[in-house]
Formats: C-alpha cells, sequence, structure tokens
C-alpha cells in the first residue's frame, strides 16, 4: 500500500507500526489540505494488513495539529470546497449528510481496526484536540503538550465531535469546565482528567510510545479485534445522532459575528506561530 504522495503527511511503516507524522506548514492547520489527505490515508490503511498499529505524532516541536482553520469560519464557502475536497479523496465512501468534515474524518479514524496512538509534543487546540481525542489511546509530554478547547470564545463552540468525545473521555462536569472556560492545560491536569492515558517526561515519550505500540503490533490481529470489539461496547457510545446534534448547533452558530471575530484573532496573530504560542493571551483580549 502506497501513502507517498499524502500532502501534509509522512508515513512510515516498522514492524507492524505505521508512523504517521503530521508535517504541514507552518502550523499543521486542519484544513483543505490537511483533511483530505488524513481521510484518503485512513481509506487505504483500513485495508493494509501490514499495519497492526498507528502512531500519529508532529514533526513541528511546537504543534501537534494547531486546530481547525478559521478560515472556514469566515468564509463557509472554503469548508465546502475542503469538503468536497475529501469527498472526492475517497470517492466510495458514503458521508452523512448531518455530519460536518471534521466529524466525519474523526469517526472514520475512530472506526479503524487498527490500534491509533496519539504521541503529543506539542499544543492540540480545538479540532486538533478532538482528533487526538478520536484516537485509541493518547501520550503527552510533560513541560511541552497543551491541550484546549477554546471554540467558545471565538464565539462558537466545539464542532470536531468535541462536545460528544470530551465527554466520552472526562465526564459531563469536566467537559463543561474545559468547553466553556477554553482554558490549555497541560500533560499533568490532562491525565488526571483522563483526557491522556499518561502524562511522561519529554525525553521518554518516544521510547514509551514505541514499545508500547510494537508490543501491540506483535499480538494476533484477530486477539486485537476481540480486545477493541468487547472494550467499545463497554465503553460510553458516540452516536451519529449526538454528532449531528453538534453540527446543527455548531452551524447555527456561524453568524457574520463569528467571522467578524474571526477576522479580529487573526488581525491580533492568530493563526501565526507567534500568536498561537499565545493564542489563550489573544482570545481574551478580543472579546466583547
Amino acid at each position: 500500500m502506497s501513502y507517498q504522495e499524502l500532502a501534509g503527511i509522512h508515513v512510515s511503516l516498522s514492524e507492524g507500526v505505521a508512523t504517521v507524522t503530521i508535517d504541514h506548514p507552518p502550523l499543521n492547520l486542519a484544513d483543505a489540505t490537511l483533511l483530505p489527505s488524513l481521510r484518503t490515508f485512513i481509506a487505504r490503511v483500513r485495508h493494509d494488513s501490514d499495519v497492526r498499529v498507528i502512531v500519529f505524532d508532529s514533526a513541528d516541536p511546537d504543534f501537534f495539529i494547531a486546530h481547525g482553520d478559521m478560515g472556514f469560519i469566515i468564509d463557509p464557502q472554503t469548508a465546502v470546497e475542503a469538503a468536497g475536497a475529501a469527498i472526492a479523496a475517497v470517492p466510495d465512501s458514503a458521508v452523512p449528510p448531518t455530519m460536518n468534515l471534521m466529524q466525519v474524518v474523526h469517526e472514520e479514524l475512530r472506526s479503524l481496526p487498527q490500534v491509533t496512538i496519539g504521541k503529543l509534543a506539542g499544543l492540540a487546540r480545538g479540532g486538533g484536540n478532538e482528533f487526538l481525542m478520536s484516537l485509541d489511546m493518547r501520550f503527552a509530554a510533560v513541560g511541552k503538550s497543551g491541550q484546549a478547547q477554546p471554540e467558545t470564545l471565538m464565539g462558537i463552540i466545539p464542532g470536531g465531535g468535541g462536545t460528544q468525545y470530551l465527554t466520552q473521555l472526562t465526564g459531563r462536569a469536566r467537559a463543561l469546565e474545559l468547553i466553556l472556560g477554553g482554558e490549555l492545560i497541560d500533560a499533568e491536569l490532562a491525565a488526571a482528567y483522563g483526557l491522556v492515558n499518561r502524562a511522561l517526561p519529554a525525553d521518554e515519550l518516544d521510547d514509551f510510545v514505541n514499545t508500547l505500540a510494537r508490543r501491540i503490533a506483535r499480538l494476533v490481529p484477530e486477539i486485537v479485534a476481540a480486545v477493541k470489539t468487547a472494550v467499545n461496547v463497554a465503553a460510553a457510545v458516540v452516536t451519529e445522532e449526538g454528532l449531528s446534534i453538534e453540527n446543527e448547533v455548531l452551524t447555527s452558530l456561524f453568524s457574520p459575528d463569528a467571522a467578524a471575530h474571526a477576522q479580529k484573532l487573526l488581525a491580533a496573530g492568530a493563526q501565526t506561530r507567534e500568536g498561537e504560542r499565545r493564542l489563550e493571551e489573544i482570545l481574551d483580549a478580543t472579546r466583547g
């Protein structure tokens, strides 16, 4: 199976493990380039029997996936075009009409037969954090990682599955805290809340994840499939209905006011490398 021509990602294969490195400068935005590439990868790897574990990491030391492209808020037509590109990339896979592009990509990722692992050593906000939450497991580097759902501070809500995934992982009260508060949380708090499996010293993250991935890859595939099937039954279920409601209420918030707010954020430095390092400060300064 070939994965070499996919824009914004690099894929390497070794001992049953596919390492997908997100490399989409300048910020690894979830946009009209990255999302179709991810969807194409997911569609291909689903049928690749040589891949038993998938590890997602980033070539950027500061950002995993920064967040969704704010251009989707300013000009909804860009979101339509991005969705069209993602649909064209995998034309044989049906797209539920009540779900948006990010939700579709994340749900296709969640349904993969392989075990998926996120290795977080940078910032993941909004759609970037939603992508992480759609994986089977997540591990974060102490002192380097940060996660947030800041959409409410932008006049919208999480719309890539965030309201559903966060509630499933952390519980209702903590989901409300993180979504309504929009706080950037570190690896230790993320682990305490159940948002990641473990917070690890930054210099131990690679070895830990690589060892775990290869240990799982050595298991008989039928064992992994059986475990995932049984555990998924026990876990709280994310439904298409719940995602559709999330998408419906999100879409209602894509107003001229939200577009104007997004323009203010961009003018203040959002979606620049320096601005993204202090995004919470920019969000607070542009409110009201």
